[in-house]
């Protein structure tokens, strides 16, 4: 376990800064709801429309005057592209730095498998996620309690649950993408993580685009859908899933035959 131990060394204080960010701006928007909760009524209403704006950010399906709706498009947007770009980048600086930073030479002169390295990079990395997600997820609780609201859990629980898979999911990918490079791209990673975003936003906007869905994994973490059906979309989630193999598979035969230069 050393090159896990190893990673998760090199990244601490990119785990530290990004779940920071992430969970002061939670508990900010969470915070700030009892002094907004009595215009919400109208502003869900205002909100409901605006025509395409509404529909790009599914503000026409929620109610803004509970607070699963409110917590479901504000928090649910700094939760979505905070751990979307935080994956990303995760993913892919895994395999590409040993290359860029001139430690590749070193690392696989040792008596370890490519294979070994790859399981421990990606371990590393889904506990970083795991670990964001815990000290999100614990700052919305303290935040819930302090202003005293009373939610109910299982929506709120599922869109966590959804927005860690995504997290996966872009790891995943960008985990594979990272075994073709030399010199790491942060451009490719967070690009990528923006890309997805955007292509979610024109399925809302266009029944025509709907099929971007199965593409992007924001698909699956509409709040609007997940609050109202109390379940992730299937359908979506199954092509997620597919992607994130796809993308750990590809990484596993591409390292393993590479020439590292």
């Amino acid at each position: 376990m050393t090159i896990f131990k190893h990673e998760l060394r090199q990244s601490k204080y990119t785990l530290i800064i990004w779940s920071a960010a992430i969970a002061f701006m939670l508990g900010v928007c969470i915070l700030i709801y009892p002094e907004m909760s009595s215009q919400m009524g109208e502003i869900s209403a205002m909100f409901a429309d605006m025509g395409s704006f509404s529909q790009a950010f599914g503000m026409d399906k929620l109610n803004f005057g509970e607070f699963t709706g409110f917590f479901g498009v504000e928090c649910g947007n700094i939760l979505g592209l905070g751990g979307a770009f935080f994956a990303a980048l995760l993913g892919i600086q895994a395999l590409a730095k040993e290359e860029k930073e001139h430690t590749a030479e070193f690392l696989l002169t040792h008596p370890v498998s490519r294979r070994r390295i790859l399981l421990e990079k990606w371990c590393a990395i889904l506990t970083q996620i795991v670990l964001l997600n815990s000290i999100t997820i614990a700052v919305t609780a303290i935040s819930i309690l302090l202003i005293g609201e009373e939610v109910s859990v299982k929506p709120l629980a599922l869109l966590f649950f959804a927005y860690v898979l995504l997290q996966i999911e872009i790891a995943a990918v960008t985990f594979g993408i990272s075994a073709f490079l030399c010199h790491g791209s942060l451009g490719i990673g967070l690009g990528l993580a923006a890309v997805l975003y955007f292509l979610n936003i024109i399925a809302n906007l266009a029944t025509e685009a709907e099929f971007l869905k199965y593409i992007t994994p924001f698909g699956y973490t509409e709040g609007a859908d997940i609050i109202a059906e109390h379940a992730i979309p299937a359908g979506y989630l199954t092509t997620g899933i597919l992607f994130a193999i796809a993308g750990l598979l590809l990484a596993f035969r591409i390292y393993q035959k590479k020439d590292i230069s």
